[in-house]
């Protein structure tokens, strides 16, 4: 399945680049931006009533069966484009699989399919991938989500990392499962920094006064403030916020932090514009294969992010039964491994690792080292001691909760 040795370097890092442009959709980015999201729920600062607020996971799946085809929507470039693992599950199953690279942005998504799900009709999807953040809590807590029933999840139970059965923004994974996630961390160039860097601190020593690039994305950063100050941010409180704003202000004030970057940090990094950074682990494993740089990309000491894109079922699906057996097709090892070699982020099937290494030894020349690469990389199959130093985002109760937070951090960004 494996077939990107041969890309052209240019490409793989558009690849890169589209990709993991959807961390924008983990952006509060200011009043602004949640001004557009809760506007697109038609009533100001509130969402609209559920689709089905009796919905249960007994009521879902009473009487569902297969109907032997799925509408699956998913971002761009999040599969290999021959699609082999969704021929594999219909030679298999006899269920097709429409698949449609549709979702561009977490934002437009919701505000494409709301309407229909307020009203409680289908939005021509069975399955979609969406992002940890404002917006899944929207689509969860309008009652948009199916409950997934875990009993027809068995490769789930089997496989999946122990991390993703505990993430705080769907506790015990009532409504989704991970499609492929990845590390917020710190890369830098260890030919610019004195010695490997190890610790958050180094993002606020004064020997790196203007080579320090931090995120935009508020999120990001505000999560990266609060484990600086000691700050769990699953469990942080609004005092817990101004308490990381005012490190991240300190931070600002002394000119250690040249820029706040989205996208374009890996190319000052490249540049040597800046020696160290806040980075996805992505980006900084395909710009080393792609670009031949020896970028360092490391979870500090005291820790770092995990961001997740999940599969969900909507709660409007009209082929439920189909979607959540594909669900379960993924979480094999067998294509997990596949699936992984093709991404190359985090796969949430440790014992994939294995299945790639398996398969690299079947092949030859490039694609075996290209395969080796990714199935001996921590930036795809982390250890349990890389999990145990993660943590999972700041999750809001309500818009209220999300606008302070705004205006807690937008000012550091903005100012």
């Amino acid at each position: 399945m494996f077939h990107r040795t041969t890309a052209d370097p240019s490409l793989r890092r558009g690849v890169t680049q589209q990709r993991l442009g959807r961390r924008d959709a983990l952006r509060i980015g200011g009043l602004s931006a949640l001004g557009a999201a809760l506007a697109a729920c038609g009533v100001p600062g509130q969402v609209q009533p559920q689709a089905d607020s009796s919905t249960t996971l007994e009521t879902f799946w009473e009487g569902r069966k297969q109907n032997g085809a799925v509408d699956f929507a998913n971002w761009p470039l999040y599969m290999d484009p021959s699609k082999p693992e969704l021929t594999k599950f219909t030679r298999r199953t006899g269920i097709t699989v429409n698949y449609e690279e549709v979702i561009q942005e977490m934002g437009p998504w919701f505000a494409k399919v709301q309407p229909q799900l307020s009203a409680g009709k289908p939005i021509g999807y069975d399955l979609m991938v969406i992002t940890n953040g404002i917006q899944f809590g929207r689509f969860r807590s309008a009652g948009f989500l199916a409950p997934l029933d875990h009993a027809r999840l068995p490769n789930f139970t089997a496989n999946a990392a122990a991390k993703y059965t505990e993430e705080s923004f769907d506790p015990a994974n009532v409504f989704s499962v991970p499609w492929a996630s990845g590390i917020t961390g710190i890369a830098y160039d260890p030919d610019k920094v004195d010695g490997p860097i190890t610790s958050l601190a180094d993002l606020w020593n004064p020997r790196y006064k203007g080579k320090v690039g931090m995120m935009s994305d508020i999120t990001e950063l505000a999560n990266f403030g609060m484990l600086a100050a000691g700050i769990t941010p699953g469990r942080s409180t609004e005092a817990d916020w101004r308490k990381a704003a005012a490190q991240l202000r300190r931070q600002k004030d002394a000119g250690i932090v040249r820029n706040y970057y989205e996208q374009d940090y890996l190319d000052a990094l490249g540049k040597g514009e800046i020696w160290i950074s806040q980075a996805w682990s992505g980006d900084i494993f395909q710009k080393n294969i792609s670009d031949g740089t020896n970028l360092k990309f490391v979870i500090p000491d005291e820790g770092g992010t995990l961001w997740t894109d999940n599969l969900a079922i909507p709660v409007t699906a009209a082929n439920p039964v189909d979607a959540i057996t594909l669900i379960d097709f993924f979480y094999e090892v067998e294509n997990a491994a596949s699936l992984a070699g093709y991404i190359n982020y985090v796969c949430p099937v440790p014992a994939a690792q294995e299945q790639m290494r398996k398969d690299a030894a079947a092949r030859s020349g490039d694609d075996r080292s290209t395969l080796e690469t990714v199935a001996n990389s921590s930036l795809v199959f982390p250890s349990d001691a890389d999990y145990a130093r993660l943590h999972h985002y700041a999750g809001f109760n309500t818009a209220e909760e999300q606008q302070t937070f705004a205006k807690i951090f937008d000012p550091i960004v903005l100012s």
